[in-house]
């Protein structure tokens, strides 16, 4: 079987944990081009004894780390000081602890994904939850028609210390929820109770302010679909809760500010990050 044939299944996720290191969708797709032109151009980079996506993002990692963010922020340019940010927001840590919560992978597949033994991975999990646990309090909107998994979200929104500002269930709650107080993060489910859509309710959303959103939902694949755009933070159900804690930080940091913080230029990594087709 071909590499093409391999990794041709792996890619929606690739691109997935891609936009969540890059923060955008665009610099994040750039980077999984650039893996795919690297093995275009020499296939043995390509650790074939590996299963296909651990192979896939073995060879990845290893580019990431060597050539992909500097073509990367020369075809997007990045303002410096975001070069700055990213470059502080996407260590080994971080990488470590999203292929286990986010991708799914095992202590010793990171171990082999990134070059490192069980122990080091284990050393840089526990380091990237200490970051995630020092994140300031924000105002988080949950858009959610299921009542149980509502109240999961809202638990694990509270611990980690942010402010619930409201559960909507329908896209009418969601907008007027907004009205009545505006968060700086919003989790959406993309299909609600009275059959209305959580896409078309984040983007009416994103119309009046600016706002990063992290779907979770049953149907993923309704938002990889390869279409443009697709948002940077996307979590299936059923998920882990360090699943929503881990897209939590990467979220806050490329997509908002923190509540009592000044405003910073953001870019466009905040409308990458939530935009979606209705």
């Amino acid at each position: 079987m071909s590499i093409a044939a391999k990794i041709g299944p792996e890619l929606p996720m690739l691109r997935r944990y891609a936009r969540l290191l890059a923060g955008s969708q665009a610099s994040g797709d750039a980077y999984v081009v650039a893996t795919l032109e690297a093995l275009t151009v020499d296939p043995s980079i390509f650790p074939a004894h590996l299963p296909a996506r651990q192979a896939l993002y073995t060879t990845f990692a290893r580019l990431w780390s060597v050539t992909l963010p500097s073509a990367a922020f020369v075809n997007f340019e990045l303002a410096e000081s975001q070069e700055r940010n990213l470059s502080a927001l996407t260590p080994l840590p971080r990488q470590a602890f999203l292929l286990c919560t986010v991708e799914g992978f095992s202590p010793s597949e990171v171990a082999t994904i990134l070059d490192k033994s069980t122990g080091e991975v284990a050393a840089l999990i526990t380091q990237a939850g200490q970051e995630i646990a020092e994140q300031v309090a924000t105002e988080v909107l949950i858009i959610e028609d299921e009542p149980i998994v509502a109240l999961d979200i809202e638990a694990m929104v509270q611990e980690l210390g942010h402010e619930v500002t409201g559960i909507a269930r329908t896209h009418k709650e969601a907008v007027e929820a907004v009205r009545k107080r505006r968060p700086k993060l919003v989790l959406a489910d993309i299909l609600l109770a009275d059959g209305s859509s959580g896409l078309a309710a984040v983007n009416e959303i994103l119309t009046s302010i600016d706002v990063p959103v992290i779907f979770i939902t049953a149907f993923p694949e309704r938002l990889l679909s390869g279409e443009k755009p697709e948002p940077a933070y996307l979590i299936a159900k059923p998920f882990q809760a360090d699943t929503v804690r881990a897209m939590i930080c990467q979220a806050l940091f490329f997509g908002g500010r923190a509540v009592g913080a000044p405003a910073t230029a953001a870019g466009d990594v905040g409308a990458a990050a939530g935009a979606s087709a209705a």
